[in-house]
């Protein structure tokens, strides 16, 4: 029973560990704008609220995914999040308060993780075959992963500014599996294969040029 236990605890944290980069890019990408101490709570409380919700999520998942189209409406709200990631850049943080970004940055990675952990959640439900303590047990020890790969990953975005695209693109590309993964449209990419091939990275095109336009009149606007 205990090498049962083990082993299924190993299983979920090499889930969390694999599938938790993009929520880590998700943490730095709604981080980015705070200023450094406020970053620190951000990415803290940020991943902290996550992990709870993905817990509950992952204790609902069996009942959640029995729900019609909650993979097309999580894949387009998580489009919408990626979007405003992208172009939040332009934001001046002596516009907005101090508490007011950080809680807005909090919220949206615990929505845009919400949305993202899908393919977790399932995931993790059956590694733990019911038994909520090791999901709770393998998220924990996860959390110190995370925080670390989303300060990685601040600080690459300090550097290079134009990552954030990269960042958004990889969302995109989340947002078009959760699309294409939605059982009630599963005829239509069933009949027309290559569509569901291929959306995923029209997806990450139409963003990253979405955002790339904004950006463009942004600094046209801002021109005196």
């Amino acid at each position: 029973m205990e090498q049962e236990f083990l082993m299924s605890l190993v299983m979920i944290i090499g889930i969390d560990l694999l599938l938790g980069g993009d929520n880590a890019i998700v943490i730095a990408m709604a981080s980015r704008n705070l200023p450094p101490k406020q970053r620190k709570k951000a990415v803290v409380l940020g991943t902290v609220f996550a992990i709870v919700v993905r817990i509950l999520l992952t204790t609902v998942a069996v009942y959640l995914f029995q729900i019609p189209f909650v993979q097309l409406i999580g894949g387009i709200l998580l489009l919408y999040i990626a979007y405003h990631l992208i172009v939040g850049s332009e934001e001046k943080e002596g516009e907005i308060k101090s508490h007011q970004s950080l809680r807005k940055a909090v919220q949206t990675i615990v929505a845009a993780d919400m949305l993202m952990g899908m393919d977790n959640v399932i995931a993790v439900a059956g590694a733990a075959g019911g038994k909520t303590v090791l999901v709770v047990i393998g998220l924990l020890i996860s959390i110190p992963i995370m925080i670390w790969g989303s300060n990685l990953i601040l600080k690459l975005l300090d550097k290079y500014p134009a990552l954030v695209y990269i960042g958004g693109g990889m969302l995109a590309y989340t947002a078009g599996k959760m699309i294409i993964h939605e059982h009630k449209l599963a005829p239509i990419f069933h009949t027309h294969p290559s569509m569901g091939t291929l959306l995923p990275y029209l997806l990450i095109l139409f963003l990253t040029a979405a955002g790339f336009i904004y950006q463009r009149m942004e600094k046209k606007e801002n021109l005196p």
